[in-house]
């Protein structure tokens, strides 16, 4: 029988990180049931039911790590608004527990980490529940240019919670695992396109960060000049909380070096009215090739986007140029420098 926790009439499973974090401060849930109702639901959903394989490995020791926290709760009150909050990571992000770093590759299978990547070491100090890892495009689709997005030969293809349609990639997983609520947000990475694609594939909010704003360091790379990690979650606040949580200078990462302060407080940027007088170019001279199905772009929908934009208060500038977009770029090839130390 499913789990009911109800938080005010508000199910658990829409909650955002502020009404599970006011929820567990009055009592009404503990971080241990809360990572108990989300391994129900991957265990339910993810690995049964409808088989989404969004999940690649599950932290045996989430339950105990959250009890802790509940526990360091009631003694010491909170860390930060991520304390008892479960945080999934794409399998590209290495943690120093008993969980695997493979990025979907069965080469990497029994791979254990001696060290937690910097970010991760930043979301424990936070008390998030790291409480698995996420499946994904393996290598970060750097193995063939004709791999299906969402498959590694790890975890299998990662499949859309929606139905029949295209998951996106590389962090497939960490998309999909937020838009069935098997988590609270997640951590993806992209070098171009694997955050941002797989989150407006599956109705999430993904955040690419400027490169350096988080430390690289503990993840498996694919392009040192452009890979980044980036919060994956179902609202924008919810990603700008987690974001916060993540950034910060590394000493061992140079791209970080200007960054002037660890952990700036990105929702204090949010604002209904941020659209108000913001330009915004809209480009509509796309190529039938460019799309995975011919009824992949919807005109309607991209014209109600773009009148959304302008009642949000937006100057629209309509058929921008974009010269780059045509340009025949020639093959990538997958560059590996792992140390395994």
């Amino acid at each position: 029988m499913e789990p009911n926790f109800e938080l005010n009439e508000l199910k658990i499973e829409e909650a955002t990180i502020h009404e599970l974090q006011d929820a567990m401060s009055r009592g009404d849930i503990t971080s241990r049931e809360l990572v108990m109702y989300y391994m129900y639901r991957i265990a339910t959903f993810d690995q049964d039911g409808q088989k989404l394989n969004s999940i690649a490995e599950i932290n045996p020791d989430a339950i105990f790590i959250a009890e802790a926290l509940d526990h360091e709760r009631k003694t010491q009150g909170i860390r930060s608004n991520l304390h008892g909050i479960p945080v999934l990571l794409k399998d590209s992000i290495e943690t120093h527990d008993k969980m695997r770093t493979t990025a979907g590759a069965l080469a990497l299978e029994s791979y254990t980490s001696s060290k937690d990547a910097i970010l991760v070491q930043k979301l424990r100090k936070a008390g998030a529940v790291i409480i698995g890892k996420t499946n994904m495009t393996e290598w970060a689709n750097g193995v063939s240019s004709t791999m299906w997005a969402g498959y590694s030969s790890r975890g299998g293809q990662v499949l859309h919670p929606y139905g029949d349609f295209f998951v996106g990639g590389s962090s497939s997983g960490s998309a999909v695992a937020v838009a069935s609520n098997f988590t609270s947000c997640a951590v993806g990475t992209e070098t171009s396109g694997s955050i941002l694609s797989p989150s407006v594939q599956n109705s999430i909010v993904g955040i690419k960060p400027t490169v350096g704003l988080i430390s690289r360091t503990g993840i498996i790379p694919y392009s040192y000049s452009q890979d980044t990690a980036g919060p994956m979650a179902r609202t924008v606040a919810d990603a700008a909380l987690l974001l916060s949580s993540l950034t910060g200078k590394d000493d061992t990462d140079p791209a970080t070096w200007k960054n002037e302060q660890d952990n700036i407080d990105y929702t204090a940027y949010l604002d209904l009215d941020g659209l108000q007088g913001a330009r915004i170019g809209v480009f509509r001279k796309t190529i039938p090739e460019h799309f995975r199905d011919t009824d992949e772009y919807d005109d309607t929908l991209f014209n109600n986007a773009v009148k959304e934009l302008m009642n949000g208060g937006a100057y629209i500038t309509e058929d921008i140029e974009i010269p780059s977009f045509n340009k025949k770029w020639s093959g990538i090839s997958l560059t590996l420098n792992l140390s395994m130390a």
